[in-house]
């Protein structure tokens, strides 16, 4: 494929782990990328649309952000797909089968794993999809090979016809770090699409020849693996202990014990064993250090070489120098500090919605209605599972909400008889993967009230766009889809889809209560905005008046995090009994006039105050 190299001037610039991929992908001459926002992978393709040369889009899911660059790989171009490691799961499907067809353009997935569980349900390695879908793997280390290993990934990508994966971890991602890069773009021909049915329609009987040619593949990357400068040994005097490492591990690895001998591997998989077993050679004991599941320690095991791994490191969690320093001084027999008792820190401060957030209206209205279960989705609203709500029962993966409240209502048992099934899920998550749950829902005659919280934003990654919004990811206008309509296209009775003010408690309440009382599907939207985006507007700050304040804590109780405690006092009644009155006060910084919490307050305790003009004086010099 001819490319045109314009030329290069080298700078310094400092880049996230994610803003170096997204740079690497201009310059590798990427033509089409996409994703769905997820942390820690978001900022990839928000740095990516800042490149006009490129075309950029939020896909509605992650399958469909790795079908549209496999689809602009076979005109020919370049493509890169980014999500995060639950986002691989979603995506399987499309790149399973793609890599026994194989590509054209150079086609790149970036997954960022989340070790340490800083923002997800799980923690995934997805360096097992390399290996299940004889996919070869490079792991950047910091922000400068994430930029270098994009680059390359791109080259092994057409080299092989083969996806590439680039597995990133939030260590990476997020971290910042001084990176050279260079200011030429490569220009490609785009050939356009090439016809070969027998190649790209992956029937059994087109597969099935498919098979030897990629398992040949597997061989060439072996080999690949083992001659790459992306594998790199530092070599260290003591050599009682040989590290096998990558990604972040690395740098531990060295802050932690410096003198020791590195083998790292940027290039993951294939495993280079012979570059592997020479290195074994010349070390006392081998330890692979890896997060988080132990896929390098087994291959090499499996090749017949001793090796230490996850029977003195964790399986979990980010492998530290704290977590390292005490592992290896045992295995050395050496002695070693024991952890330090954990000091008393800060009061600890829980997640929680914003103020103002559309969310508290419905989690106020179903935390004061008895006998529901409800199925929780992935978003801001998951906070509902916490304080003062405590009203989410269930959550597991994006779009399960409506499936897994479908099975409960088919699944009942005798103490769920009398209870209402109300499943949650969020604008962005409905679009992403629960629309197919409603309609399985109307097809299967279930009977549950969705709650779809429309905030048109996909909140909790930082705000982005979705269908929903009626922008696409540059902020120009884009169609919006009507979720009334689109309920009622597949199939709700238009009598039980039901839109509502979320800021409106008492008619919030009224219709939670009369929907889940249907027996048919029903479903009841909301249509704030996230306070956190421009299409917010900010009101004037209420206040409580102390005076007449009676300490029923009922705006206390709708979690708004500008509303707080100011005293509590206990009061005795005549009959003996004791009550706690809980007096609140209001952050006028915090506050942005929604007025939910005037509406839990029977003697009028808030008002929003007058506003102050302010006095100019104008000083005369004679």
């Amino acid at each position: 494929m001819n490319a045109v190299v314009h030329a290069k001037a080298e700078s310094r610039h400092l880049l996230s782990g994610n803003e170096a991929v997204a740079r690497a992908a201009w310059e590798a001459g990427v033509r089409v990328a996409a994703a769905y926002p997820g942390t820690p992978a978001t900022e990839i393709l928000e740095n990516i649309a800042l490149y006009p040369d490129v075309y950029s889009e939020w896909s509605v899911n992650e399958k469909v952000a790795v079908e549209v660059a496999i689809g602009a790989s076979l005109a020919g171009s370049r493509a890169l797909a980014a999500m995060k490691h639950v986002g691989m799961n979603v995506a399987s499907d499309a790149f399973m089968t793609q890599s026994l067809a194989g590509v054209v353009g150079g086609l790149v997935i970036v997954v960022a794993d989340d070790v340490g569980l800083s923002s997800s349900q799980n923690e995934q390695d997805s360096r097992y999809w390399g290996r299940f879908g004889h996919m070869p793997i490079l792991e950047p280390a910091d922000s400068q090979e994430a930029y270098e290993m994009v680059k390359r990934a791109f080259d092994l990508s057409e080299a092989h016809e083969t996806p590439v994966i680039v597995r990133m971890t939030t260590r990476v991602c997020h971290v910042k770090a001084m990176v050279v890069v260079e200011s030429g773009r490569i220009e490609r021909q785009v050939p356009g699409f090439q016809k070969n049915p027998q190649r790209w329609v992956m029937t059994p009987a087109n597969a099935k020849p498919r098979l030897p040619l990629m398992h040949q593949r597997d061989r060439a990357l072996r080999e690949a693996s083992e001659t790459s400068d992306l594998n790199t040994l530092s070599s260290g005097g003591d050599r009682r202990i040989g590290f096998v490492t990558s990604g972040p591990p690395f740098m531990h690895v060295r802050e932690t014990f410096p003198n020791a001998p590195v083998l790292k591997l940027g290039f993951s998989h294939p495993a280079p064993l012979d570059k592997i077993r020479a290195f074994a050679a010349q070390v006392d004991t081998l330890v692979v250090v890896e997060e988080t599941e132990p896929l390098l320690e087994t291959e090499i095991r499996a090749a017949g070489l001793e090796v230490r791994g996850k029977d003195v490191l964790p399986r979990f969690g980010e492998l530290a120098p704290s977590v390292l320093r005490p592992a290896i001084k045992a295995l050395l027999g050496e002695p070693h500090e024991v952890a330090a008792r954990a000091q008393a820190g800060l009061f600890p401060r829980p997640p929680t919605m914003c103020a103002s957030c559309p969310h508290l209206g419905p989690y106020f209205a179903l935390s004061h209605i008895r006998n529901l279960n409800i199925v929780g989705d992935i978003g801001c609203y998951t906070l509902g599972a916490g304080h003062p709500w405590n009203a989410l029962d269930t959550c597991i993966s994006m779009g399960a909400s409506l499936s897994m409240a479908h099975g409960m209502d088919k699944g009942r048992g005798e103490s769920d008889e009398k209870k209402s099934i109300v499943a949650v899920i969020g604008d962005s998550t409905f679009l992403h993967m629960g629309m197919q749950g409603l309609l399985n829902m109307i097809y299967n005659r279930g009977n549950v009230t969705v709650l779809l919280l429309d905030n048109r934003s996909v909140g909790m990654t930082g705000g982005q766009e979705n269908p929903g919004t009626g922008q696409d990811l540059h902020g120009l206008p884009a169609p919006r889809v009507d979720f009334a309509k689109l309920a009622e296209a597949l199939g709700i009775r238009p009598e039980r889809i039901r839109t509502v003010d979320p800021y409106e408690l008492p008619t919030m309440v009224k219709l939670v209560r009369e929907e889940t009382k249907m027996e048919e599907p029903s479903v009841i939207i909301t249509n704030r905005p996230c306070s956190l985006t421009d299409r917010f507007e900010r009101l004037r700050a209420y206040t409580v008046l102390d005076d007449q304040c009676t300490g029923c804590g009922n705006c206390i109780d709708l979690g708004c995090p500008a509303i707080s405690v100011a005293r509590r006092e206990t009061v005795t009644a005549k009959s003996g009994k004791t009550k706690e009155l809980v007096f609140a006060r209001i952050d006028p910084n915090t506050c942005t006039g929604c007025h939910m919490c005037v509406e839990t307050c029977a003697p009028d305790a808030i008002v929003q105050p007058e506003p102050q003009n302010r006095v100019i004086r104008i000083h005369a010099h004679g």
